[in-house]
Order: C-alpha cells, then structure tokens, then sequence
C-alpha cells in the first residue's frame, strides 16, 4: 500500500512527529535499534532524522547519560548526591547565594549550580531534574500567624461536639459568600494563541449568601441580603431555626468566625431570644476549621468565575440553583481537628466532664 502525499503534507507530518517524540523518545528508538546492528545511516532513514542525531544518541548512552529519562520525566538522571546538592540549594532562600530575589528560579539554580559545584547545566534541565524529583512551580499561599492561646481547646470543644452529638442535635458550619456581578476571572480551557473575554458589567452589584452546612446531612441552608451587615447572619439563623424544628431538635449549635456582624449586639439579643441555637467560635484566622469554606470555594469556581450574567438575580438564582442541584456536601472535619495536641485536648475534656458529672 502506497500513499501519496504532497510534499507540504511531508513537512507538516514531519514536524508532527518531532512534536511528539520530543526529547527522549526518539533517543530511545534510536538506542534500541543499534542494539539490533542497526547502521545509522539505515536508523536515521527508518526513523527520519539526520546521522548525527544518531551518533549524539550512542554518545550520550556512551557518557552515561539517560537522554530519555532527562527529557521525558520518567526518572531523575541525578545520582543520591546530586539530588541532596540540588535540594540543599532549595531550602535555603536565593539571597543567601548572593542573588537579589526571593524565590529561586530554574536559571538562577543553574548558575548556582555551576559556581558551587561546577556543573553545566541549563535551566530546562534543571527544570526537567525538579519534575523528576516531584517538584512543581505553584502559587504560594499566604497563611496567617496562629497566635490564639485558646486555638487548641476550640478545636477541640468543636470536634468534642460532633462526637457527642444526639439525634435531636445538630451542629452546623456557617458562613458568608460574597457574590459579585463583576465577574471573577479564573483559568479554563481556551484555543492556543487566544483568550476568552469576560465582559463586565455597567456598574457592579453585590449581593451576601449567608450559608450554613449540617455536617451531618451535607445540606447547606442559605439566605441572601443586599448588604453585609448582621442582618443577613440573623435571617440565616431564622432559617436555621426553621428547618431544625422545636419538636425534633432540641439543641443546635452553629460554629462561625470571629467576624463582627457574628457578634454584633443584634444578634446577641436574637440569641438571647432563641435559647435552642448555640454560637460556637472558630479559632481566629482559621478557615480550614471551617468546611463551608470549601463549598463556597466550589461555587466561585463552578458558578461566578468567569460568569457571563448581567443581572445580579440571575447571578444570585444560579449560586442558588448550584447550592441545591449539586448538593448534598459529604464533606468531613479537616485534619485540622485530629492533631496529637487537638486529640490530648479532647481526652482531657472528657475527663473533665466525667468529674464534674
């Protein structure tokens, strides 16, 4: 069988095909044929390319050198000591090396490399070493500083609750979900070479989504306000109270953040008037304590990111169409809760109970 091809189409195919063994597949083919006597001169015409792509080949191999592991990622060509050189260099900061930047960048390691062990190297080898060693270039996370003296002992009095909790209990995770008509812009699949266009609107819109999620069913009750203010938290505790009847709950506990419209004397005095519903107290600046946080993570990216609405209702309709179509949440308490000290915590607290009792 014969087909013909234009010689445009050969050109197009050819590059193809570099495109796709780029690296150490074709290092690999060549490798494996002149294992089986194989000229070069006969690799390079069935695998076309040119003889001194071959002999680079068996010279590399001839070197000790693994071009397809180098290329390809399949395994680190670094020996056991290489590999601690290369990770004692990230562990400490760029600047300690003389280098004017806070993060290091795969140039910068390669020169470094170069000055204290003579190596010669490339920056995409020394990114192709990082890949093989199960680094990735990511976005760094702010995290705030846990000064709580109390952090351990709220932790444990939440998770302390949850494994106590009656049939006629519940215990709820609450929080609130900005919802911006100014869309949030966020990464999605797109054609190389364009970007998708997310128009805004005339004049932004905001509206509050006030949300608490049962731990124990994974349903999440909401309500929305115009403003954020201590208004929208206590239409979500009427709501609350609502759907957690007197008849079948005798106790509700609802755990939120430090935030102010949580402790504004308004809702102490709802509080005060609806004894059932107990206010539980995150750590300060702890938002993995807080499941909802997830949640609300997965609305921003599902419904609002990159939005194309120009109604704030419609926005608000599809957050809560997102909440009741892709519910319920089997979501669990975080690590966060199961610490050694969070755990030592939570035995003393039993043991404290049983004494009093």
């Amino acid at each position: 069988m014969v087909i013909d091809l234009s010689p445009a189409e050969q050109v197009r195919l050819r590059q193809q095909l570099r495109r796709a063994r780029w690296g150490g597949w074709l290092a690999l083919h060549i490798l494996l044929l002149l294992s089986q006597q194989r000229s070069p001169t006969a690799i390079a015409d069935w695998l076309l390319c040119s003889r001194s792509t071959v002999y680079a080949a068996a010279w590399a191999w001839q070197q000790g050198r693994r071009p397809w592991a180098e290329a390809s990622g399949l395994a680190t060509p670094l020996s056991p000591i290489c590999q601690h050189r290369l990770l004692a260099l990230l562990q400490k900061l760029p600047s300690f090396y003389g280098w004017y930047r806070t993060p290091w960048s795969c140039a910068s390691l390669a020169e470094t490399l170069g000055r204290r062990h003579g190596w010669r190297v490339s920056a995409e080898t020394v990114r192709r070493w990082l890949h093989g060693l199960g680094w990735r270039w990511k976005r760094a996370k702010r995290v705030a500083t846990e000064d709580d003296p109390e952090r351990v002992s709220k932790l444990a009095h939440i998770r302390g609750l949850w494994e106590r909790l009656r049939p006629r209990q519940a215990l709820l995770f609450a929080d609130e979900l900005d919802i911006p008509l100014l869309p949030k812009t966020g990464y999605q699949w797109m054609p190389k070479g364009t970007q998708v266009e997310v128009m805004t609107p005339g004049q932004n819109e905001k509206r509050y989504l006030a949300g608490a999620w049962d731990l124990r069913t994974g349903q999440v009750h909401h309500g929305v306000w115009a403003s954020k203010t201590n208004g929208v938290f206590r239409a979500l505790l009427e709501v609350v109270e609502t759907a957690y009847p007197a008849h079948r709950y005798d106790r509700i506990y609802v755990v939120v953040d430090n935030y102010k419209i949580h402790k504004a004397r308004a809702v102490e005095r709802w509080w005060a008037a609806h004894p059932r519903i107990e206010l539980v107290f995150l750590p300060p600046y702890c938002p993995k304590a807080n499941p909802i946080e997830r949640i609300f993570g997965d609305t921003h990216d599902k419904v609002t990111r990159n939005h194309r609405r120009k109604q704030i209702w419609r926005l608000v309709e599809d957050v809560k169409r997102h909440l009741a179509e892709n519910g319920r949440w089997p979501y669990r308490l975080s690590e966060i809760y199961f610490t050694a000290e969070v755990t030592a915590m939570v035995r003393y607290l039993k043991t404290q109970a049983k004494a009093i009792a």
